[in-house]
């Protein structure tokens, strides 16, 4: 199934304005910084964040240029955060491509990751919108805070389930709630149905973290990192939490222990790998997608009427769930 397509279908015309007017804000005369904003913008993506913000705008009222300078500033905000969080894990590459810091060094990448987050600031403050702008703002606090949480996490010896959630909500899932509930809000929704689209969000972006986790014991090229990286950044996700903490091997617990010191090599990262796969942990985190995903459709059922919005809505679902790379 072309989920995509299904996806994007009531938001066409709007999404291509979204793009136009985002690649503009990635635009520049200067050399240096055009050069590396265009090597920014050639990334591209499925622009999952965006059309969220899009479709959840079109569910409460209309899609207007509040939403959209809302979605770019919020695009915005995330590709800064990639930029910075390269530099932060020592990152060569993103989404396959080279990463900033590697294509230039940490000076270019932190300061162009501070020329984006403005230009993300800039473009929110276009809305008028007092919410909206203190929401992107708040949000921006969230992120930081999310990725200082997860490095003190890599010093923590507990191997906690809840922690592992605490630190995504703080990062991806913050950032898909933000889009829906910032979304609703540009379209028009009261209080209480921008509260329950921001809901939405966040198992929508817990799901997309669980399945880009489940990524990481798998070898593909699409993907653009190889199995066990987050292993090999100190970070232990929820197939490999779940496996650990429901057998007795403590083998596989030193083995993790490693993984936390940033003392552990490639073969016993493949073998911490093969015993997650061994033991359940993939099948586990399938199940709490699954169990978001059930979630996710309810507010579906009792919060969208438009037929078209509906079934963008739930391919949306089913693609973060189902999607390969």
């Amino acid at each position: 199934m072309d989920y995509l397509s299904i996806i994007k279908q009531p938001i066409a015309k709007d999404l291509d304005d979204f793009i136009a007017l985002f690649n503009q804000s990635l635009t520049h005369d200067d050399g240096m910084l055009g050069s590396v904003l265009s090597h920014i913008r050639q990334r591209g993506g499925k622009r999952m964040r965006p059309i969220l913000t899009l479709l959840m705008a079109k569910n409460y009222g209309n899609i207007s240029d509040v939403t959209q300078n809302s979605a770019v500033g919020l695009e915005l905000l995330h590709t800064a955060s990639l930029v910075h969080d390269d530099v932060v894990d020592e990152s060569s590459e993103r989404r396959g491509q080279a990463s900033v810091n590697a294509s230039y060094n940490n000076k270019v990448a932190v300061l162009v990751g501070d020329y984006i987050l403005s230009t993300a600031l800039l473009h929110v403050s276009y809305t008028g919108h007092q919410r909206i702008i203190e929401y992107l703002a708040e949000l921006g606090r969230t992120l930081a805070a999310g990725e200082i949480l997860q490095l003190s996490n890599i010093q923590n010896q507990e191997i906690s389930e809840d922690v592992y959630y605490q630190v995504i909500q703080q990062k991806t899932a913050a950032l898909f709630e933000a889009c829906a509930a910032i979304g609703a809000m540009s379209g028009g929704a009261s209080e209480e149905e921008m509260q329950e689209a921001k809901q939405f969000g966040q198992y929508l972006g817990i799901m997309f973290q669980i399945r880009d986790d489940i990524f990481d014991y798998f070898d593909s090229k699409e993907i653009g990192k190889p199995t066990g990286n987050d292993m090999t950044e100190g970070k232990l996700t929820l197939p490999v939490i779940y496996a650990l903490n429901n057998t007795d091997f403590e083998a596989m617990h030193t083995l993790a222990k490693k993984v936390k010191s940033g003392t552990i090599n490639a073969d016993e990262i493949a073998v911490l790998v093969e015993f997650t796969k061994q033991n359940g942990g993939i099948e586990y985190a399938e199940q709490k997608m699954s169990e978001f995903s059930q979630l996710c459709m309810r507010y579906i059922d009792h919060h969208v009427k438009d037929k078209a919005i509906r079934e963008s809505l739930t391919a949306y679902v089913d693609y973060v769930v189902q999607r390969n790379y």
